[in-house]
């Protein structure tokens, strides 16, 4: 292979991971349908590594791959029995674009940047139609929007991989079937809708912050996703609660450089270097924050963007205001509870009233069977164990948690803290 070749590869495959899902967002909605919609990102990116080696990388690879994809799904509908009812429809949107602008590049162009901008905001909106369970919402917004695999998804909602298949089928016909528009519901309908969409985003951070899959502990690129994505919604809809998520995801980002080693592996909190945290996206949460808070509706994402605006301006780990953070976690709990918040209400009682406090409140959750395969569970009731002194224990919970948690980064740290405890050599990769 050519330097040529090898660095037009490069460039599709640079091109794949940061715009494939702005492509088939926009597919969606100029062809209408998901699956002809993937089917059709598939085709541009085989033409550009064809194309491209010959004609150069085009001025706007996102335009064309979408102009390509657009075309090779027409030839295919012209070519299936099955989507004949549609190609008058799409022949003739076609014509329509080729005589008032002359080519599909031009229908799709500069013009269409600003489109192309908004649609998988559209495309989060139909997939969080409430006409759609709330699992299938979830798994087809990860799925198309946040590009996760089947496997990746099913793995991090502990579910078989067959059953989510099939849910993302099914929402995908459903909303083929009802003609769920892809567009963004009028003002009126939007608050209505809110909760779903939020949901779905706070899952696409989620999995990039603290990544279930893969080698990486942090996929930088569905942060970034996630909130581009709030950002377009605070735009929009400049709730509360969307304010306070926004917030409370610049806030965890704003750690990001800070919160793994050399080799990957995650660094807690209390060990992290703060001088290399981003104090402007902290300055920035920090300020959304106070706005959320100054609404009378206050919500569960604008109380855990609290919790991160007094971890991120703490100058020390140790003048960290942890009673705060306690009585955040309270009402927290009270608003929405969940099995998670209880765990980290535990933590935050643990530094503000003693270890033993905490243990005493993990020690119970794990009893109620809530958490028992959750691996950070039992890794923060080892750290407890490990603080108290009382090192088999802690060993044990340790172990537990390692058995757990998913090949790559977090296993390795555990791997770490196994070895550390029982006085072996951990062993490497």
């Amino acid at each position: 292979m050519t330097d040529a070749s090898t660095h037009v590869r490069e460039t599709v495959e640079r091109v794949y991971r940061s715009d494939s899902r702005r492509v088939l967002a926009t597919l969606v909605r100029l062809l209408g349908d998901f699956d002809v919609a993937e089917e059709a990102l598939h085709d541009a990116f085989v033409a550009a590594m064809e194309r491209w080696p010959v004609d150069g990388v085009p001025a706007n690879p996102r335009t064309w791959l979408v102009s390509a994809g657009r075309f090779k799904a027409i030839d295919q509908l012209r070519r299936r029995a099955r989507f004949q009812e549609k190609e008058p429809e799409i022949g003739r949107e076609l014509a329509d674009a080729l005589h008032h602008q002359g080519s599909l590049d031009a229908a799709i162009g500069d013009a269409g940047d600003a489109e192309i901008a908004d649609d998988r905001l559209r495309l989060i909106f139909t997939c969080c139609h409430p006409a759609l369970a709330t699992d299938a919402q979830v798994a087809l917004t990860l799925r198309t929007v946040g590009g996760l695999t089947t496997e990746e998804i099913a793995h991090a909602f502990m579910v078989p991989v067959p059953t989510l298949a099939q849910r993302i089928v099914r929402a995908k016909n459903k909303i083929r079937d009802a003609g769920i528009p892809y567009a963004i519901p009028d003002l009126a309908d939007l608050p209505d809708r809110l909760d779903g969409v939020l949901a779905v985003i706070y899952l696409i951070f989620n999995e990039g912050y603290s990544a279930t899959f893969g080698d990486a502990a942090i996929r930088a690129d569905l942060c970034a996703e996630a909130i581009r994505l709030a950002r377009l919604l605070v735009e929009l809809l400049p709730e509360p609660e969307a304010q306070g998520l926004l917030a409370m995801m610049l806030l965890h980002d704003s750690r990001r450089s800070a919160r793994t080693v050399a080799n990957g592996e995650p660094l807690l909190l209390a060990e992290q270097d703060r001088s290399r945290w981003d104090h402007a996206q902290i300055r920035e949460g920090v300020a959304l924050v106070e706005r959320a808070l100054g609404s009378r509706r206050v919500g569960p994402y604008t109380l855990q963007a609290a919790i991160a605006a007094v971890h991120a301006e703490a100058p020390t780990p140790a003048a960290t205001d942890w009673r705060q953070i306690v009585g955040l976690y309270r009402v927290l709990l009270r608003i929405e509870p969940s099995p998670v918040a209880e765990l980290n209400h535990a933590v935050a009682v643990a530094m503000s009233e003693g270890e033993e406090r905490g243990l005493a409140l993990i020690d119970a959750l794990l009893a109620r069977g809530d958490l028992s395969r959750y691996y950070l569970a039992h890794s923060a009731r080892a750290s407890l164990l490990r603080r108290l002194g009382r090192r088999q224990e802690a060993l044990g919970a340790y172990i537990a948690a390692r058995d757990l948690a998913m090949p790559g980064p977090q296993r390795r740290f555990l791997d770490r803290c196994v070895a550390e405890l029982s006085g072996a050599t951990p062993e490497s990769g």
